[in-house]
């Protein structure tokens, strides 16, 4: 199982899952080029950051897996199921879309990027990113959203704003969905504001194999937000995947 991080995050994003999912299976939940020691190679985008996990996988001798992304990293993943669909064994969409941004999101996202531009990544990291969570979650466990801030703030003000240019630039992949033979699992957030349940119910019927599951109370931030249950969720879809 590999398990791709989102935006401004790291692989710890996945530490509530991480311990448990690699007692039984071979997990691997890299940093993307741009975060952490990973250095941009390359113009930042989907595809290259996909072409990163391909190489990984093939310096690891891995030639199937089953790929997870949140958010962000679903974007990654769906990239790489296009280029490479007999590398996928199942594909999991963690708090993500296979559509294009709308001209709407578009704009949000220049404005993030202006607003990292003239205020620094601090002020920018502070203001967002605890919109990730549902507000409950929010009230209810204060030091969570700041252990989250502090993991955002690591990612650099320059990866931040190639990020938000990579997914302002990423093409419509809802035909990946139709086209994949292997299972593709939709976890989705009923408060999630950044990838709306209205937006991506429509996809879960583009693949073959569809399995949907809708965390209720919770926005952005499955793996944190109720953490058990997203490990369980992806421990049975890993099995499922092997099954199949």
């Amino acid at each position: 199982m590999v398990l791709i991080h989102g935006f401004s995050e790291n692989n710890q994003i996945w530490r509530e899952q991480l311990d448990a999912l690699s007692e039984q299976f071979y997990v691997i939940a890299p940093d993307l080029p741009g975060t952490g020691d990973v250095p941009v190679t390359s113009t930042l985008s989907m595809e290259s950051m996909a072409e990163y996990i391909n190489d990984l996988l093939k310096e690891e001798g891995i030639s199937k897996a089953v790929i997870i992304g949140h958010s962000m990293g679903g974007y990654v993943a769906l990239a790489l199921a296009e280029k490479y669909p007999s590398l996928i064994q199942g594909l999991g969409l963690f708090h993500s879309t296979a559509a294009p941004d709308n001209e709407e999101k578009k704009e949000a996202r220049r404005k993030s990027i202006n607003m990292i531009e003239k205020y620094g990544n601090e002020a920018f990291v502070k203001q967002t990113m605890p919109n990730m969570f549902s507000p409950a979650y929010k009230k209810q466990h204060p030091e969570q959203i700041e252990s989250y801030i502090q993991m955002c703030l690591q990612c650099p003000q320059s990866s931040q704003v190639a990020y938000y240019e990579a997914m302002i630039q990423r093409p419509d992949r809802t035909t990946v969905l139709s086209s994949l033979s292997v299972p593709v699992l939709f976890v989705i957030g009923k408060d999630d504001t950044a990838v709306p349940m209205q937006n991506v119910l429509p996809q879960v019927s583009m693949p073959r194999i569809s399995s949907i599951h809708i965390f209720e109370d919770t926005g952005h931030m499955g793996m944190w937000e109720v953490p058990d249950a997203s490990r369980q969720l992806l421990e049975q879809f890993i099995l499922f995947c092997q099954q199949y």
